[in-house]
């Protein structure tokens, strides 16, 4: 399997990890389009989790698996459900590149208006409760009793992140989008002041969740790839780019459950977030349009690694990928213009 080195991974599973029994069979999880995850079961039915960079070239700031596992760790330590760290591997005789292994968490990804469909209708608003119930609780995570206050700059969290995404889109690129380029220069002159710092995950939504699907309960936060210091507003606004109001007509991103219909409404979930944080969220609309430009540039680089084989041959149709992309920027330019 590409990626995965069984005979080496297998010694080095039964040195580090307590209690498994080879042999182990592998398959890869599918819908990770950034690093490769890979479902490890061993022979007595025990499931694990291991995580890699791509395969290939990355870009020289990204896919830091030690960090990702220091962060996993560290979240461990709160209430905020996460799957459990279990080992880190760094030694690249091992498996040509670092990697590391989490527990297996039970629960239903909901990346899709379909998937939903696992959700009954009256766990729905439950289900969304929670989610910001989380959320609140990771920007309330004291992050130097937990050993992460040196993870990053605590201020300037926007201009950082306009710094390093547009630099990302100049190495990424595999074509024009001048929508970029404006929305780039809008948001620069728009910075809102930044109120208080947190943990932000960077990708926080139910398609990087584990939802317990009886009881409408967030079970592990999944995919620190992105998570940093900084302004929690902007996971907030990160929520907007998915959260639809139930209109499956009018659906945000095709990896989002709340087309589906009986979600909280995207209003509520900011007026829920404010009530439990006490922040002032007026300002959403600017991180709205923020994290549609930030994911436009994203997307560019996960469709440009796929174009160079750098996640393996999964046979998918690249067409909608780079189409995705060019459909963020159009709406965050559409989102920055609006404005006032």
């Amino acid at each position: 399997m590409q990626g995965f080195n069984v005979a080496n991974i297998t010694k080095w599973l039964l040195a580090n990890i307590d209690n498994v029994v080879a042999p182990f069979s592998v398959e890869l999880i599918a819908g990770g389009r950034s690093n490769l995850t890979f479902l490890v079961t061993d022979d007595a039915g025990r499931k694990l989790v291991l995580r890699r960079p791509p395969l290939g070239h990355v870009l020289a700031t990204a896919h830091d698996m030690a960090r990702e596992y220091r962060i996993i760790a560290a979240v461990g330590k709160t209430t905020v459900p996460v799957p459990p760290a279990l080992g880190l591997c760094t030694d690249l005789e091992v498996n040509d590149a670092p990697f590391y292994v989490m527990g297996y968490v039970d629960g239903v990804v909901l990346d899709s208006a379909e998937r939903a469909a696992a959700l009954p209708r009256e766990l729905r608003v439950p289900a969304s409760e929670h989610l910001v119930h989380v959320l609140a609780d990771l920007h309330a995570v004291d992050i130097d009793a937990i050993g992460l206050g040196d993870l990053a700059r605590r201020e300037g969290y926007v201009e950082r992140q306009l710094k390093r995404w547009s630099t990302q889109w100049e190495n990424s690129k595999t074509r024009e989008l001048p929508a970029l380029d404006e929305v780039a220069l809008r948001l620069r002159d728009r910075v809102p002041v930044q109120h208080g710092v947190s943990i932000v995950h960077g990708d926080f939504r139910f398609g990087n969740c584990l939802v317990d699907t009886t009881r409408g309960q967030v079970a592990a936060v999944l995919d620190w790839e992105l998570c940093t210091l900084g302004d929690p507003l902007a996971d907030l606004g990160y929520l907007g780019v998915y959260w639809s109001d139930g209109d499956e007509t009018s659906s945000l991103r095709a990896n989002d459950p709340t087309p589906a219909g009986g979600f909280l409404t995207y209003a509520e979930v900011v007026e829920m977030y404010g009530k439990l944080t006490g922040r002032d969220v007026s300002a959403v609309a600017y991180y709205v349009a923020f994290s549609c430009w930030r994911l436009a540039v994203i997307s560019e680089g996960v469709y440009a690694r796929y174009m160079h084989g750098a996640m393996g041959d999964q046979g998918l149709d690249l067409a909608p990928m780079k189409a995705g992309t060019e459909g963020l920027a159009e709406r965050a330019l559409a989102a920055v213009r609006s404005l006032s």
